[in-house]
């Protein structure tokens, strides 16, 4: 069976949206800064954006503050002609353990992974579905380390709930991942070098990249 390829399929919607003259609203969960910022210069003169900072994943708490004043400072630096919000529920670890509970040993890209994309994108498409949000999208397509397939198939599992409709995307291709590089060193964006999880940063640790 073929893949299916995102990036087209992104490209597909947006045209669609450009042809109706309409600007959709879309709640993009959003993981930091630099993968928000290409992400958000790409797709901000298409809809009316509330990005959705919902990461119990990240720890600690200090970890997260950073990350989220980050991201609060990257949308003063966005120009664009339509609205962009910034919605941050409350921060609760415990959320995420739950999650990952029997599954602290797992390497990081594995089980352990797929049922934090599913918290997180399951807590946004709620957000969205109950907000009345046109669509919902993550900018964790962005990374080279995030599978997108896996990302992809979980947003079109929970959009098929209805009320809101999944954004497909690969932000990573066309340059997507590399100009999130340019925009984090333009504007002098914190890069974490862990991907956020208690596990993931122990799992950096020895491989020597923390």
């Amino acid at each position: 069976m073929q893949k299916a390829n995102y990036g087209v399929l992104l490209e597909k919607e947006l045209g669609e949206i450009e042809k109706s003259g309409n600007t959709p609203s879309l709640l993009l969960h959003a993981c930091c800064a630099p993968c928000s910022s290409s992400v958000l210069e790409y797709t901000a003169k298409f809809f009316d954006i509330t990005l959705f900072f919902h990461n119990p994943n990240i720890y600690p708490k200090d970890e997260f503050t950073r990350r989220k004043e980050e991201l609060e400072r990257l949308i003063t630096y966005i120009d664009t002609p339509n609205r962009l919000d910034l919605v941050i529920p409350e921060y609760d670890e415990n959320e995420f353990f739950s999650a990952a509970k029997g599954l602290e040993n797992e390497k990081e890209g594995g089980a352990r992974c797929e049922k934090c994309f599913i918290l997180r994108l399951g807590r946004t498409y709620e957000y969205a579905k109950e907000q009345g949000f046109d669509y919902f999208a993550t900018t964790l397509t962005v990374s080279p380390h995030k599978n997108a397939e896996l990302i992809n198939r979980i947003g079109e599992t929970l959009a098929k709930g209805g009320g809101t409709k999944w954004l497909y995307s690969d932000f990573k291709k066309k340059g997507g991942y590399l100009r999130s590089c340019v925009l984090s060193k333009q504007y002098g964006l914190y890069r974490q070098n862990f991907c956020g999880c208690v596990y993931s940063k122990a799992q950096a640790a020895a491989e020597n990249r923390i």
